[in-house]
């Protein structure tokens, strides 16, 4: 019942072979991992204008433009140094390899504990964000505003449990729809007062709104706003942590979707900007600043208005599957690295990381019911993770440049060394003005995460370590009279556990065969080259599962005539089970002997025998 449940909602498990299959052309590409930066234009110019305007009024209109351009500067840098990023590392990664290539471990750890944060948080601020919008256009709504938030997150979650292929259908053409209907906002509110002279209609005097008299305009103002406008660049570094999830060739792809990405924030940002000067919206609580410019540009009653404010509310909502897109794969990436639990490092049926999706799912799920989905308290812990990670990124490649020194590095090191200046300067901003609100939990946060992130390295190289067998431990001098018994051992690599396993099963009979299920070819390789040199005694077999799964390959090889043993006779299978003594520990190994023991226990015709490898801290 169970399985046919999940058949339906997330289809057909698939095989490894039809990953190619799942992964992104360009023009998939471009929405799924850019909808959370193309989504920020919706209120970058907003935040901009929420820190001017109580201070300088009417000027702030003048200082915005020149703000945003700043920004579009700093986009531009961003979007150069992502493209050599990705020319340099093409297996994804972003500023988690980045930084730890040039600068070091721990500076890697905190771009990846950086990076991670702030995923976590897009989920909530977006899904927070498109549920306001909705409960504003439908006020019946608002007292089930966390529900309706939490089951979005659940679509979301599911959406991408089907894999790339599925999630880029779902989500992808809203995106297109909200980039098709801003240009055209922006053109024809253009046109509308440039060539037709349609003065705009002035929005503080109906909300009541007190303009205060210009003051100085101060360092310190200017750099509040372009710290608070800068949320329009969170998700620029997705395109290039995301490029295994791209075709062959994967990264000249990249490089295309991180060059339409830059082309379209830069239009869309800067368009809006001006068209905020000219309509002059004001922020408030009632109605945004961009949906005062559409309703000046459209007309508040007109079909298109309604129109774009549905696709605005659509891809605030849908800008949290960048995160859904990235995280799970800058997981995987970690946790073959030994910083991560290596469950990450496991696809689902579906061919994507279920587990990093889950965690998303979960965690995404608790911001989102302790903050009451309110994105206002969201907010203040929001873009100070990207920026720290901006920072790591723009400072390792300036090193790679000035080490290295490839062709044209100069002006490559040039531009790097500007981008970590102002991304620096950037994140000190965030942090002073937001501190008191919120991003003091961000600074505790990721110190925390990056001491597990040491300490679960630390405990598996203390495995690798207890496990490791040299040429010269060779098994014990054991005959067994026994050769009627059938023993199958199960072996995914050459390590003390199974030498274990292998002396007892020597006790119980001489009919002794190795028995491996290739899911990771790297891996099964390895093995492959150990065997031949330990030169074990006993044949290894080896089978290939499509669906990367171990119990069916496993219970068809002891059916199969390729068996010795005859139909109805008791095979044993003997596994290795590590003996954890910290009970945390237990997070960080997948539990794979206590599932295939459980699926083979309703097996008549087989027996299982763990035996116990305890690991000691």
């Amino acid at each position: 019942m169970l399985s046919k449940l999940r058949k339906l909602i997330l289809g057909k498990t698939l095989k490894t072979e039809d990953l190619h299959g799942e992964k992104l052309n360009v023009f998939w590409g471009l929405p799924i991992l850019s909808s959370d930066a193309i989504s920020s234009v919706a209120y970058a110019g907003e935040a901009i204008l929420a820190i001017l305007i109580p201070v300088i009024g009417s000027g702030s209109y003048t200082y915005m433009f020149y703000v945003s351009i700043a920004i579009v500067a700093l986009l531009l840098i961003l979007v150069f140094s992502y493209r050599q990023t990705i020319e340099s590392y093409p297996n994804g990664g972003g500023s988690y390899i980045v930084a730890h290539d040039n600068l070091g471990v721990v500076p890697g750890l905190v771009a990846g504990a950086s990076l991670s944060v702030d995923y976590i948080l897009t989920v909530a601020v977006s899904v927070s964000a498109g549920t306001a919008a909705v409960t504003s256009a439908f006020p019946v709504l608002l007292p089930f505003k966390v529900l309706i938030a939490l089951f979005v997150i659940l679509l979301m979650t599911i959406g991408n449990l089907r894999g790339m292929k599925e999630s880029a259908r779902l989500f992808g053409i809203p995106t297109y729809i909200f980039i098709a209907t801003s240009v055209i906002l922006i053109i024809w509110g253009i046109v509308k007062y440039k060539v037709f002279g349609i003065q705009p209609k002035v929005y503080y005097s109906n909300y009541k709104y007190i303009i205060p008299a210009e003051s100085t305009v101060t360092i310190f103002l200017i750099l509040r706003a372009f710290a608070s406008g800068c949320t329009a660049l969170t998700g620029v570094e997705a395109v290039s942590n995301g490029i295994p999830n791209f075709k062959e060739p994967s990264q000249k792809n990249a490089e295309r979707v991180l060059l339409l990405l830059g082309s379209v924030i830069l239009f869309l940002f800067a368009g809006i900007a001006y068209l905020a000067t000219i309509y002059k919206g004001i922020p408030n609580q009632k109605v945004t600043v961009l949906a005062q410019i559409a309703s000046g540009v459209y007309g508040g009653s007109s079909i298109m208005f309604y129109i774009y404010q549905l696709a605005t509310s659509v891809i605030l909502i849908i800008a949290a599957n960048t995160a859904y897109a990235d995280l799970p794969l800058l997981l995987s990436l970690m946790a073959k690295d030994g910083y991560a639990p290596r469950q990450f490092t496991t696809r689902g049926k579906r061919l994507s990381f279920s587990n990093g999706i889950i965690m998303i799912w979960i965690l995404s799920s608790i911001l989102v019911i302790i903050f009451k989905a309110e994105e206002q308290k969201l907010l203040p812990l929001y873009a100070l993770g990207v920026f720290i990670s901006f920072t790591l990124s723009q400072g390792g490649m300036f090193k790679k440049w000035v080490t290295h020194k490839t062709k044209g590095w100069r002006h490559k090191a040039a531009m790097n060394g500007i981008g970590t200046v102002v991304t620096f300067i950037t994140g000190i901003v965030i942090g002073a003005t937001k501190f008191r609100l919120g991003a003091w939990v961000v600074c505790i946060i990721i110190p925390t995460l990056v001491l597990c992130m040491i300490r679960i390295k630390r405990h598996y190289n203390k495995i690798a370590q207890q496990l490791k067998l040299t040429i010269t431990e060779r098994p014990k001098e054991i005959e067994s009279k026994d050769d009627k018994m059938h023993v199958v051992i199960l072996v995914d690599s050459l390590s003390k556990s199974f030498l274990k396993c292998y002396n007892y099963s020597k006790h119980l009979s001489k009919n002794i065969v190795a028995f491996h299920v290739s899911t990771d070819e790297e891996n099964t390789e390895r093995l492959k080259e150990r065997w031949k040199e330990y030169n074990v005694g006993i044949p290894l077999v080896i089978k290939y599962s499509p669906y990367r799964d171990i119990f069916e390959p496993l219970v068809n090889f002891i059916e199969s005539e390729e068996h010795a043993s005859k139909p109805g006779e008791t095979v044993t299978v003997v596994m290795s089970q590590f003996v954890i003594t910290k009970w945390w520990h237990n997070i960080l190994h997948n539990q794979t002997a206590y599932f295939i023991k459980s699926m083979l226990y309703k097996r008549r015709n087989i027996v299982v025998i763990s035996v116990p490898y305890i690991i000691e801290e």
